[in-house]
């Protein structure tokens, strides 16, 4: 048999124990909740991105595919990868650097077929890309040549 003592002990260590796994499950969940995943428009297409609610898509703005509207701060533009295509929206104000043929980053949801962004990033520089942008892009590029200026890619 157990002292009055001892059994008060246990109790209390067992309800720290509780918590403590408490605590640390609701952290683990919540910061599942909000890691944003990278994906190319390619990636997204193939069906990568469909278990994510929110995620961010990377790769270069179309040239020519940049549309304002006249009466609100609503943009859509078409982001490319080697092989994908996928239309944006946005409404807000866009980075100073945002135009054709620079890379972009787009935090944001799918809405049937388009992807509704909340933040847009533009590259900072000529030879800044963000690494995993890079390399998921280079993923999506293997096998073929592609023309940056023109945006265009071609079989090797």
């Amino acid at each position: 048999m157990m002292n009055p003592t001892r059994k008060r002990r246990l109790t209390i260590v067992l309800l720290v124990i509780a918590a403590a796994a408490v605590a640390v499950g609701l952290t683990v969940f919540a910061l599942q909740q909000n890691m944003n995943y990278l994906f190319t428009p390619s990636q997204v297409q193939s069906g990568e991105a469909r278990s994510y609610k929110n995620f961010r898509l990377g790769g270069m703005v179309k040239a020519g595919s940049i549309q304002r509207s006249s009466d609100s701060l609503k943009v859509t533009f078409t982001v490319v990868d080697a092989s994908g295509t996928m239309p944006v929206e946005y409404t807000g104000i866009l980075p100073d650097l945002f135009r054709d043929n620079q890379s972009v980053i787009a935090t944001g949801h799918m809405d049937n077929a388009r992807f509704i962004a909340t933040e847009v990033l533009a590259k900072h520089d000529e030879t800044y890309m963000p690494k995993e942008l890079k390399d998921a892009m280079a993923k999506a590029h293997a096998g073929k040549q592609v023309n940056e200026e023109a945006g265009q890619d071609k079989p090797l």
